[in-house]
């Protein structure tokens, strides 16, 4: 299949700048909805991912991603949300851009044009067969990405990939390819729009899943998220009220002892 660079394709629409405030939000929906769509389509490459994720944390290794931009960003985001909502090890999930922290709040110049730093980025963490790196790039072409994870590929370190280009570079790299294919932005080449969204709602498929298999989530609840703040408090009392049929005082004693839902659960199950 030939390679073909859809994300830069020119947009369905023009005139944009004499577009009502109604009809440029109007447009950017009927975009969005392609979203969805095109997640559906590749559902069976987002499972086979997800399984060798399973696989790889079973076995004490890590979930790796790796991005530049708004995809290095939404890798950051996704890893940094599974400590307080499945009270995972900071180090189970990372996220890498390239240019660093930095490259979190403000473009840095040049940075996913590099072919060696995204394993130099790697190697600080001492990568190793039992992790796995995801590369995140919606024109599945950032060097940055591609070259990590080739270099991963040659120390038999499993690789996925999200992409939005069919047949693109990443995918040649990955053992584990996604490539959702949204169609043109709304605006020509702002991948941060579909592309960005799809990545996000892959992201989430992927630890939401992964976390759930390994044991972080009982019936529908989040038993391991940490309570760091008064909303989570009152859910992980209400949580603790659910599960074993307590009073809310009872709850307020059992989370004051063990500090944790899960503990507090199995203390009152088992004594």
């Amino acid at each position: 299949m030939e390679f073909k660079r859809i994300t830069e394709q020119d947009s369905l629409y023009t005139d944009l700048e004499t577009y009502s405030v109604k009809d440029l939000v109007a447009g950017i929906h009927t975009e969005d909805q392609k979203v969805t769509q095109a997640i559906g389509e590749v559902l069976p490459q987002i499972e086979a991912l997800i399984v060798a994720v399973e696989t790889q944390l079973r076995a004490g290794g890590r979930l790796f991603y790796m991005g530049a931009g708004t995809s290095g960003r939404l890798g950051i985001l996704d890893a940094s949300e599974c400590p307080p909502t499945f009270g995972t090890d900071p180090n189970t999930v990372i996220g890498l851009i390239a240019g660093g922290k930095t490259a979190v709040y403000k473009a840095v110049e040049n940075a996913e044009d590099s072919t060696t730093q995204g394993w130099k980025d790697l190697e600080e963490y001492n990568i190793n067969k039992k992790d796995i790196v995801v590369g995140i790039a919606a024109s599945g072409t950032t060097p940055y990405v591609v070259h990590a994870l080739k270099a991963c590929q040659e120390q038999g370190i499993p690789t996925g990939c999200i992409c939005c280009n069919p047949n693109a570079p990443l995918t040649k790299v990955a053992n584990y390819p996604i490539a959702v294919v949204v169609g043109p932005e709304f605006v020509t080449g702002s991948s941060r729009m579909k592309a960005g969204s799809a990545q996000k709602m892959i992201l989430n498929m992927i630890t939401t899943a992964t976390m759930i298999r390994l044991g972080h989530i009982h019936g529908n609840k989040m038993v391991d998220l940490q309570l760091s703040n008064a909303k989570l408090h009152q859910r992980a009392l209400a949580i603790i009220q659910e599960k074993v049929g307590v009073s809310l005082a009872e709850a307020t004693a059992l989370l004051e002892k063990h500090h944790s839902i899960r503990a507090a659960i199995e203390h009152y199950t088992h004594g």
